[in-house]
Order: C-alpha cells, then structure tokens, then sequence
C-alpha cells in the first residue's frame, strides 16, 4: 500500500514538474496533480493498453513512435476528467508524454527502493 502511494506521489509530482517545462501543459495546483496523476493511470491501464494492442503492427512498422502519439492522445483524453488539467495542443500533449515519461522515469529510479528477489 505504502508502495502504490508512492507512486501515485511521485507521478503527481512529475505531472507538476512537466506542466513547468513543457509550454501549453498546464496544472492548477497540487490537487490537480494528484488528480491528474491518478486519471492517467486509469486511461493508460484501461483505454491505453487496448489501443497498444490494436495498433501494434502499426507500432511496429513505425518503430515504436505510434506509441508516442497514443501515450500523447492519452494524457488528451485525462484532461476531459481533470479541472485543472490542461493540454492547449496535440505537440503539447506529444512532447509532455515524452517528457512526464521520462522525469517519471528518473524520480522512480531515485527514490523507490528496489524490490527484494
């Protein structure tokens, strides 16, 4: 529980730190973030992961940038559920994917402990 909570923080936290990096991302406040946070993850874990499936050959003919603009339509899509949360283009939306993938990434390597094997 600890773990998932964890999670959930730091996600939020890298929400908020794209919505100050990349222009026309935008976040009103913490609570927006933590909203935002758990939106995307319910969109990437449900609608996200079907459309993964489906355009797979697609996925693989253009080398994994398909994948991009899905991740980029789905952080669309959380805007429509979150107020507060707001994406003004799709090349926002594009290079925030990118970037929120990336400072995730970073965070989580820096602070969640490694699972024990």
């Amino acid at each position: 529980m600890t773990r998932m909570l964890l999670h959930w923080a730091i996600t939020a936290l890298a929400v908020w730190i794209t919505s100050r990096v990349v222009p026309g991302f935008y976040v009103n406040g913490a609570a927006a973030a933590l909203i935002a946070a758990v939106v995307i993850g319910l969109v990437n874990a449900t609608l996200g992961i079907f459309l993964k499936i489906v355009t797979f050959p697609l996925t693989i003919v253009t080398l994994g940038i398909f994948w991009l603009i899905i991740n980029a339509a789905m952080l669309e899509l959380a805007t429509a559920f979150v107020p507060g949360f707001e994406i003004r283009s799709f090349a926002a939306a594009f290079f925030g994917a990118i970037v929120l993938s990336l400072i995730n990434m970073l965070l989580k390597g820096l602070v969640l402990p490694k699972k024990q094997e």
